[in-house]
């Protein structure tokens, strides 16, 4: 006699509410926004971490909006988005005075998509660490102004919608974002090729200890950063001067000889050198551009500041 008991039909899932969907799409629309919210809030602080800690402030009013009450998502996005990164510049900006040592903004592998496209000089330029840093001259709305107008296209009027002023004073705030940049050192954008072989000449010279062959790279007022954050050692004061710069960058490359190893790969639209000790990533470098050779040098050391590209590498090994 059989005695197996009939199975019970599986019951189908309780339909959604009204409130569940409508959160559930929300969330979907968000989504679709968040790597061009994180390439700006970036832009903005030159801090992925405090651009994810932004961008996921921006989600949370986002999610406390009413249904209808947003009738062009992502003109709000940005707008919201824009004004919490300047709140945050406001106060990072009396921070970062007291910051041990030079500040350096945080890199970024892009090669992966992560800031937006990098396929012609000006869209790698708006993402280097060089003008990253030159960005902080500038005070917040004339950041948010020339990030806008030249990473984003936006027209000036919208500019002026997004900061909550007149359409005069956007262009005012452009004009002189502009001035304050073009007063930094000089820059000179080569092909990406050119940077490439340099560095690869640049990283034989160091590891040869070949103060000639490195002097014969730096241009006469080359200048190098250090970024330590106090937490790992690190020069406290710009070095300034080919030899000054090339009797340090060999003095770093000795101390790590035989314990370091290299890598380069791209961030912030250009090849930089990492340092691995172990599966730690204990530096990044990058190196600027001028008509007489190489004319800064810009070494992460700060291991929080490393935090995120050591994320995204990770993520790359893992999913490669």
């Amino acid at each position: 006699m059989d005695t197996a008991q009939p199975t019970a039909p599986s019951q189908p899932a309780p339909p959604q509410s009204v409130e569940q969907a409508r959160s559930v799409e929300r969330a979907r629309e968000f989504e679709a926004q968040r790597p061009r919210l994180f390439s700006l809030a970036y832009r903005l602080l030159g801090s992925a971490a405090e651009a994810e800690d932004a961008v996921q402030d921006t989600y949370l009013r986002w999610h406390g909006t009413l249904p209808g009450q947003v009738a062009a998502p992502g003109p709000w996005l940005a707008k919201v988005l824009t004004n919490l990164c300047l709140n945050r510049l406001t106060s990072a900006r009396a921070h970062r005075e007291e910051y041990p040592g030079p500040w350096l903004p945080e890199p970024v592998r892009t090669d992966t998509g992560a800031l937006g496209p990098m396929e012609t000089a000006e869209q790698r330029d708006s993402v280097s660490l060089a003008v990253l840093a030159m960005m902080e001259r500038l005070t917040p709305p004339e950041r948010a102004a020339v990030v806008l107008r030249d990473a984003f296209d936006y027209s000036h009027r919208e500019v002026a919608g997004v900061l909550g002023c007149s359409e005069a004073n956007a262009r005012q705030l452009y004009r002189r974002a502009g001035q304050h940049l073009a007063d930094g050192r000089p820059r000179f954008t080569s092909p990406p090729g050119t940077v490439d072989e340099l560095v690869g000449r640049f990283l034989t010279a160091a590891a040869q200890g070949s103060m000639a062959q490195l002097e014969s790279l730096l241009a006469d007022q080359a200048v190098a950063w250090s970024d330590g954050g106090g937490r790992v050692s690190a020069a406290r004061r710009p070095v300034v001067g080919r030899e000054k710069v090339a009797r340090f960058l060999t003095g770093l490359f000795a101390r790590w000889a035989g314990g370091l190893r290299i890598e380069v790969v791209e961030a912030n639209g250009s090849p930089v050198v990492l340092g691995w000790e172990g599966a730690e990533l204990v530096s990044c470098g990058a190196v600027e551009l001028g008509v007489d050779g190489i004319t800064g040098i810009q070494i992460m050391r700060n291991p929080d500041k490393l935090a995120f590209l050591a994320h995204q590498l990770r993520e790359l090994s893992q999913n490669g």
